[in-house]
Order: structure tokens, then sequence, then C-alpha cells
């Protein structure tokens, strides 16, 4: 197999397919790992834009290029605007959309909000013990680590805390067990939901293959307690916008709660099966960390932002506002 650079474009047959299969198809005997990897490493373009991501569709008339010896893409930092907050224990940033908080395992190198906001840290003169700041390095000697404490979906935008070091991470960690970390979403749901508090038991299988409440008697071992405090903050053409105050952090938490009210998320493209309504077409779940709120690891100062709504999200909401033209 070479590993000299081609190029194709993709023809009827393959319109739809993902961009690793037409890779795949350039090389004869690629494995499907080694298309993945080329994707996800930076070196396959997709109509002259690099693209990250080896399942993404593509349509018939566009040009693949892909250069198997080329460099391993380098992380871009995040805009300097993006960090919110930066301090010897804590950083706290601004998450875009169609962006993983961190890689599935170690194997996977697409792009990341963690590797985002350490390329940003040492961008802009971050780094523990740097002029940037007046605090000494931590014991460890790095100066980009960070603890993940949270995460956001891959299309949720807003607000998100890393630890610095493994002291701010074990107290960060504490106060989301115990369930004191302040959350706030603002998220545009289908149809007119209701204010209302969701207290469930969600389990990684409802008996569909996706995760949902459990609906039995008991519920089993690996179902995760899940509160979640809605309130309606504006009512809409078709739609609601609503605030969400969670009380837990358990995974998909808002969007299922929202769903099984009868009310799924603008967007949402996984739990909407029962969701008989019109649909409002969006580009993703409309979903926004708005507010994030905890004690500062050293003196447990309370700390507490705010984030105003993307432009995507802001746009569709007024477009609701002007109603149906």
């Amino acid at each position: 197999m070479s590993d000299e650079p081609r190029s194709g474009v993709v023809d009827e047959e393959e319109d739809g397919a993902t961009v690793a299969a037409v890779v795949r198809g350039l090389f004869e005997g690629m494995p499907w790992s080694r298309a993945r990897e080329l994707v996800r490493t930076g070196r396959v373009k997709v109509e002259g834009e690099i693209c990250f991501e080896p399942a993404d569709r593509v349509a018939a008339g566009e040009l693949i290029e892909v250069n198997p010896t080329g460099r391993r893409r380098k992380v871009l930092p995040m805009a300097r605007e993006d960090l919110i907050h930066v301090d010897h224990e804590v950083v706290v940033v601004r998450k875009p959309a169609n962006l993983l908080t961190v890689p599935w395992d170690g194997d996977d190198e697409r792009d990341t909000l963690i590797e985002r906001t350490r390329a940003a840290l040492r961008e802009y003169g971050f780094g523990l013990g740097s002029k940037s700041d007046k605090q000494k390095p931590g014991r460890s000697g790095k100066s980009d680590h960070l603890g993940v404490v949270q995460r956001l979906d891959k299309d949720t935008t807003g607000l998100l805390v890393f630890a610095r070091n493994r002291k701010a991470r074990k107290a960060l960690a504490a106060q989301f067990r115990a369930h004191s970390i302040h959350r706030r979403y603002v998220a545009l749901v289908e149809g007119e939901a209701e204010a209302g508090i969701h207290d469930s038991h969600i389990v990684p299988d409802r008996g569909d293959g996706i995760r949902g409440s459990w609906r039995g008697g008991s519920p089993p071992a690996v179902a995760k307690h899940a509160v979640t405090k809605v309130r309606v903050e504006e009512r809409l053409a078709d739609a609601t916008l609503v605030s969400c105050q969670l009380e837990t952090g358990r995974q998909h938490q808002i969007r299922i709660h929202l769903s099984e009210a009868g009310h799924p998320l603008v967007g949402e493209q996984v739990y909407d099966r029962d969701y008989r309504g019109a649909r409002i077409p969006a580009s993703r779940p409309m979903l926004h960390a708005a507010s994030l709120g905890f004690r500062h690891p050293a003196g447990d100062r309370p700390m507490r932002f705010e984030d105003p709504m993307p432009d995507d999200f802001r746009a569709l909401l007024e477009s609701l506002r002007r109603g149906p033209r």
C-alpha cells in the first residue's frame, strides 16, 4: 500500500458515505483503523478544509485529499477571550459546539476542548510559573496539566472548569459529588413545556437501546439518581425557552428529562423517538451552559461565571420570536 498523497472526487455511489470510507477507497488494502487515524490526525481535507471526524458524511462532487505522510496536525489554541478565568488552581473556559470535551480514549486524536485549552495556556503565557502567573509552579512541574472534573456534550456550548493540579481536582470533584456546584443551562425545547422538577434514575439502556429513566420497580445498581429543575423563561411559536438547574450531573441528563417530559431539545436527534409534534430545524441540540459557580479550591471563596448565548442559539431564538412569515 503506497503512502503517496492521493485525491479523488466523491462519485454518486459514494454520496452520503463517511470520510473514512472514501479515504479507504482511495488506498487499496487500507485497514479501517488506518483510514480513521488519517482523518483524526488532520491529514485529510474535504473541499480544501481539514476534516477531523471519520464519521462525517460526504456528498457527490466533493474533493477529498489525503496525505498519509503529512505532519500530524498541531492543535490550535482557543481564542484568548474563550479563556474566561485562569489562575494557579483552575481554568474556566467557553466551549464551542461540535467539539468533544476530552478524547474517548488514549488512541483518540481528534480535536478536543482540553487540548485547545492546553495550547491556549501555552500560547498566551499562562503556564504555571510564567510571567503571567504570579504563583509558583505546582509540584508536578507540568505547566499544562489539566484535570477533568466535568464534561459537556459535543454539541453543547458554554462554561466548563478544568483543574490545574491534583489538589484542585480533588477539591472540585468533592463539590461535584456533594452536588454543591451551581450549573444553570438554557435550552430551546419543542412545544409548550412546563416548569417542574424531574427526578429519576437514569440507566444506560432503558430497554430500547438508548439511555433513559428507569421505569420499573427498584432501580438496578447501574442506575444513577438524576434531578433537574426546569423553569420557563419564555414561550415562543411552537417552542419554549427554559432554564435548567442541575442537582446532579448525569450523562445527557437534561436532554433525557426534557424529552421524557414530551419536549425534546430543538435539534435533538437521539432522545426524540417518542415526539410526534412539528420539528423546528436546527444544526445541533439547542443547549447552552450559561452559568457556573463553585468554591475556589484555594481559599474557599465563591466563584460565579455567566456566559451569553452563542450566535446560533440567539439567531434561532430571535427567529422564533418574530414568528412565521
